[in-house]
């Protein structure tokens, strides 16, 4: 069988990584809930425990961490940039090399990449080599007042750890778009640990959900098979198919 692939659209994800990044340190979530309750400019009062009670925070002038700078990462670093942030990139050496060249912090050493990163934020691809590759002990490196985004895989992180993390307060934070176990629905619903934690804000793998998105990926498959019927295919992931097909 002759696979294609599609292009996808980076800047759905990206845009969605920073929607839930100002989600969270804005507090938006209780502020809009005791707004629907008629309570006006009311956010949860401060106590200890629940880093999204009280004031929001802004992001100029905080750390920014991005672990991965292929399409994404790039993208979201210099959404960083523009609000004002030091960003810093965390990767294989050819991502260190290219974050350098674009004038960004290279940090080789993860735990000083985690323990530094006011907003730490996952666009790798999963593979063999990255399942995983957020360890506990990386989570516990991060401070009381940081947040982790992850639009990316939830398999990125050990399993159970992050949720794990977030019940002792290292990192304070949470934005997550992906689960272990998706859709999140019925007995799933029920299941996922992070959906009951008030530090975590929690989205339905919404990064890709978009127009532009859809139309991209969806065209593009369309060409793709448009091109094979006429006999002159295009973007093939698996040539040696191809060759045995003639």
């Amino acid at each position: 069988m002759v696979v294609t692939e599609s292009s996808g659209y980076p800047q759905a994800t990206a845009e969605f990584t920073w929607l839930l990044i100002l989600a969270a340190l804005r507090r938006l979530p209780p502020y809009m809930a005791n707004l629907y309750a008629g309570r006006w400019q009311q956010s949860v009062p401060p106590r200890a425990g629940w880093p999204l009670a009280g004031l929001g925070e802004s992001l100029h002038g905080k750390t920014l961490g991005v672990w991965g700078y292929g399409r994404i990462g790039k993208l979201v670093a210099g959404y960083g940039r523009a609000f004002g942030m030091r960003v810093q990139v965390h990767g294989r050496a050819a991502s260190l090399q290219a974050a350098a060249a674009d004038g960004l912090l290279a940090v080789e050493d993860k735990q000083t990449f985690f323990a530094s990163s006011d907003v730490l934020t996952l666009h790798l691809r999963l593979t063999d080599s990255t399942r995983g590759c957020v360890t506990a002990a990386d989570l516990a490196a991060m401070q009381p007042t940081a947040l982790i985004a992850n639009t990316g895989r939830a398999e990125l992180i050990e399993p159970g750890a992050l949720a794990a993390a977030l019940q002792t307060g290292r990192p304070g934070l949470a934005a997550v778009d992906v689960y272990e176990r998706e859709p999140l629905a019925g007995e799933r619903w029920n299941d996922e640990p992070l959906l009951k934690l008030p530090n975590a804000i929690c989205t339905p793998h919404l990064g890709f959900t978009e127009r532009q998105s859809y139309e991209t990926l969806l065209g593009g498959a369309f060409d793709n098979l448009v091109a094979y019927a006429n006999g002159v295919p295009v973007n093939v992931a698996n040539p040696v198919a191809l060759a045995l097909s003639k």
